[in-house]
């Protein structure tokens, strides 16, 4: 049979109560104390967390709700937030909503069950709009997307400057003709497409943003349609790891070489870019996120908002870097191709 608090109370001659109050780490009378947790070690009682959980406040968890863990920002911004909560002691509930609405409102009821300290999260587009009209028992920070109207901290990039930071390198290496890919279902996506189109405008270029649904399928049925027309671009954007790397694989299936046969950029940062594009004209350009950064002050914001819960909600917006791999500047595609 399993040992009770009530069993530990018998054995150590005090009430159930002092019992509760020794394992919660509250004053005791030192002599009691001893008495208690000589009780507890001879009668093998091990506290019910589940049931500890329920009469706290807190669970010294962090409940960490990402959009697609297959994505390489997603990926690194969840180890580094790992990492920082490892470092204080508390632990992380890693959840994946694949971008689905219906996933991310289950994740959050279980955060709201477990009684997590608080919770990181990177909504869905739809869940932006249930966010800003109710509020968790546990505070939240947000990441990498935010609406108009949201009253949680959280952390995004420039994105709208990063994109048009994207387009301004390619034109600086003489292409005219460029397209975009971008994610549907997210305001990072929607906020580079704007800033993609904002620089292809300013620069008079021949650009075209399109939407990319969820999933690598719509990449592949994208590319085919891009890369068969007669005037098909002489450069690429895409707007996150994941859809970059379907890009570069499409191409590859089409046997066409980046930067030879076209130019290719986009966001993230990942080892494997290093490796393609091997000629004259260079390789890969993206922008890296400072996914460290992200976690960091993620983090530091959602402990300073349990010791100030009635603040008002901060915006914090870091810039992220071009790691230039692109073409040479004595490379002009506008005459080559």
């Amino acid at each position: 049979m399993s040992v009770g608090i009530k069993d530990v109370a018998r054995v150590a001659s005090v009430s159930a109560a002092t019992v509760s109050r020794v394992l919660s780490g509250r004053n005791v009378d030192p002599a009691m104390r001893e008495r208690v947790l000589a009780a507890v070690h001879s009668t093998g009682y091990r506290p019910n967390l589940a049931a500890r959980r329920l009469r706290s406040r807190h669970s010294n968890t962090i409940g960490l709700i990402v959009a697609d863990i297959r994505n390489p920002f997603f990926t690194a911004v969840s180890r580094a937030i790992e990492d920082l909560a490892y470092a204080r002691g508390m632990r992380v509930i890693l959840c994946n909503t694949d971008e689905d609405p219906a996933r991310e409102t289950m994740y959050l009821q279980l955060m709201q069950e477990e009684r997590v300290t608080g919770v990181i999260l990177a909504p869905t587009r739809q869940g932006l709009t249930r966010i800003a009209r109710t509020k968790p028992d546990y505070p939240m920070v947000l990441i990498d997307r935010v609406a108009p109207g949201i009253a949680h901290d959280c952390v995004v990039l420039d994105n709208m400057t990063m994109a048009g930071l994207l387009v301004e390198h390619l034109h600086e290496r003489g292409f005219r003709r460029i397209a975009g890919l971008f994610g549907a279902s997210s305001s990072t996506g929607a906020e580079r497409r704007a800033g993609f189109e904002a620089a292809a405008q300013r620069l008079d270029l021949a650009a075209e943003a399109i939407p990319v649904p969820h999933g690598d399928g719509e990449v592949v049925e994208i590319m085919n349609d891009l890369l068969g027309r007669p005037d098909r671009p002489q450069a690429l954007v895409a707007s996150n790891g994941v859809t970059l790397l379907a890009v570069l694989r499409a191409l590859h299936r089409h046997g066409l070489s980046v930067p030879d046969d076209i130019a290719l950029a986009g966001f993230d940062n990942e080892g494997w870019m290093d490796i393609v594009g091997t000629g004259a004209g260079g390789g890969l350009s993206v922008i890296e996120q400072p996914v460290e950064e992200i976690g960091r002050t993620a983090m530091a914001m959602l402990i300073d908002r349990l010791d100030h819960p009635d603040g008002a909600a901060r915006k914090v917006v870091l810039a992220g870097r071009l790691i230039s791999r692109g073409p040479s500047t004595s490379f002009s595609p506008v005459t080559g191709r």
